[in-house]
């Protein structure tokens, strides 16, 4: 097998200028929000728009070195942007735009708070987006905005050449959760942006026992490009080895799920990653109609991650689908992070999802009764296990995942303080729970607070204050948001709330209308909304709540509701196995 890493830049943006030159005939095609009609451009052609940008980008009087958020759909337009951004050396960071799932003036708000905290003077995207800006008195992204028609009337700069770069600068920022809901940028640099794709291709070739060009003629995602799988994994892993790529938006996806798995079946011979949720959808709203004539034997690695693989996710697709050629070795689960600029490890073994029993103690909110084998670390990672106390644990035993290798991120922009918390020496903390075994490693939970919910990370403090809003919540009267999964549907947003005696006849009011803004703001569902008396909520002797607490009593029954509830925690239980 050849060695990709050969003659491996360290430049980002060669990596990608040697796409119009090596692959100059293969390209890229982008789906309209519909998924019905398509635009292909080839990669040179692609490169051509982004040197133009980047000398448009010079002419508007943004330097290098400066932060710059994309906030736009999967289109041309974020393309020509955040490339655009990266070949002139300013820093791109993409976010979800006030689009799609999550209501508009909670999704502003967040794009505005962004733009203070990183010092970001502009945001490229729509003019709608500036319209709803100036309605909601955002003042910094109303002022801040470049759209895309503006930013293709600007005339170039004449002879424009960007600064040369080393590897260990940043080439881009990655936003993730942060402690209080708002997102820090993670800074990743051109080595960790250049080595993560390479070493994440020799983990594909490995599966298959052979380089990706191989057998891999075209990759199909309906990922967004700001989440850190979408835009590693999706976009850069197509420039360093030169196969097709096919973009779906996400809205489209959660739409018409069968049009992805159409087009891994009718583009030669594919792959794709996807978090556990989108193979549960996929046999949620399957109908065979819909695939007559897909040859799923062309699915050649269904990559799973992002958040907790669940076997029985994998055992109901394979059900679903083998009938059209869709094979259980397909799966291949992975794991990985933002800090960690994306992958971390990948199962190699071509033999789909294998599990070990959960250990004695696993945390029962996960309702895990096995745990995934999600691989060996990727080229020059390295992995260790860690208690509580910093020791290093043996094989088998369950503490804090650490890791370290050329990903590892550069710290959190403008947050100097942040990295003090998990970058101990050469390692990071990742705050996820697993242990290894023959090398590889399984997850079985997490440390920190944070939801991963249909693979995004959310932080509880976004749910509780949304549900503060409706209550009149906060200081001495508390809400817990955590995650609880139900089985093959994987983890889904639980709520937890103090109330009062003398509103027990309002409580269901109450629980529709927190539903309701948690649906509009955050774009995703409440599984159950349960009331405590004010008080029950556990709290440590310093004040700060417990909420793993009281997920491990919600899901064992023993929580204390008010009003003639009843707790979803047996089905939990149930559906965990």
């Amino acid at each position: 097998m050849s060695d990709i890493f050969t003659g491996l830049p360290n430049d980002l943006r060669e990596l990608v200028r040697r796409a119009a030159i090596d692959h100059a005939d293969h390209g890229i095609t982008i789906f309209d929000g519909r998924g019905r009609r398509s635009e292909r451009r080839s990669y040179s052609e692609l490169v051509e728009l982004a040197t133009t940008a980047a000398a448009r980008f010079d002419a508007l009087g943004v330097g290098p070195g400066e932060p710059v958020m994309v906030a736009l759909p999967t289109s041309w337009e974020w393309l020509e942007a955040w490339l655009g951004l990266l070949f002139c050396g300013a820093l791109p960071v993409a976010s979800s735009g006030a689009t799609g799932l999550a209501a508009a003036e909670t999704q502003l708000g967040k794009v505005d708070q962004v733009m203070g905290a990183i010092g970001a003077r502009h945001v490229v995207t729509s003019e709608g987006f500036r319209d709803q800006a100036v309605a909601g008195d955002f003042t910094r992204a109303a002022d801040g905005v470049i759209t895309p028609d503006e930013l293709r009337s600007a005339t170039p700069t004449l002879g424009f050449n960007p600064p040369t770069v080393s590897a260990d600068e940043v080439a881009f920022l990655q936003l993730t959760s942060g402690s209080t809901g708002l997102p820090r940028a993670v800074m990743i640099t051109h080595r960790g942006a250049v080595h993560n794709p390479a070493a994440s291709t020799e983990g594909l070739s490995g599966q298959m026992h052979a380089p990706v060009q191989d057998w891999a003629d075209c990759m199909v995602s309906w990922l967004p490009l700001y989440h850190d799988m979408g835009l590693i994994g999706c976009l850069l892993l197509p420039f360093l080895v030169g196969y097709e790529l096919r973009l779906l938006r996400p809205q489209t996806f959660l739409a018409r799920p069968m049009l992805w798995l159409r087009e891994l079946g009718s583009n030669g011979r594919t792959f794709s990653p996807a978090p556990n949720f989108g193979y549960q959808l996929c046999v949620e709203r399957f109908k065979p109609q819909q695939l007559e004539g897909v040859d799923l034997s062309n699915f050649k690695i269904a990559n799973t991650g992002a958040e907790m693989v669940r076997p029985e996710t994998a055992d109901a697709f394979v059900e679903a689908f083998s009938p059209y050629g869709f094979t259980p070795e397909a799966f291949l689960p992975c794991y990985g992070l933002a800090e960690a600029t994306l992958a971390v490890t990948f199962d190699q073994e071509g033999k789909g999802v294998r599990t070990l029993p959960a250990p004695e103690g696993t945390d029962a909110g996960f309702a895990m009764t096995e745990v995934v084998s999600v691989g060996r670390p990727i080229r020059d990672t390295r992995l260790k296990i860690v208690a509580p106390d910093g020791r290093e644990l043996g094989g088998d035993a369950v503490g804090e995942v650490c890791i370290n290798g050329p990903g590892i991120f550069a710290g959190y922009y403008r947050d100097e303080e942040a990295p003090a918390e998990s970058l101990i020496g050469d390692w990071y903390h990742t705050g996820d729970l697993g242990f290894l075994h023959d090398d590889e490693l399984y997850l079985t939970g997490r440390i920190k607070d944070v939801l991963i919910v249909r693979g995004h990370n959310l932080m509880p403090d976004e749910i509780e204050r949304l549900a503060d809003g409706v209550t009149g919540g906060g200081g001495l009267r508390r809400s817990a948001a955590f995650s609880v999964a139900r089985g093959a549907a994987g983890e889904e947003p639980v709520l937890v709330v103090e109330a009062d005696p003398g509103e027990l006849d309002r409580l269901d009011q109450t629980a529709r209308e927190i539903k309701i803004q948690v649906g509009r703001a955050l774009g995703l569902p409440l599984a159950d909304v349960v009331f405590v008396r004010r008080g029950r909520i556990p709290r440590t002797t310093s004040g700060k709540m417990q909420r793993s607490e009281v997920r491990k009593r919600y899901v064992d029954g023993t929580l204390e509701v008010i009003g003639g509830q009843k707790l979803e925690g047996e089905n939990v239980r149930k559906q965990g196995g």
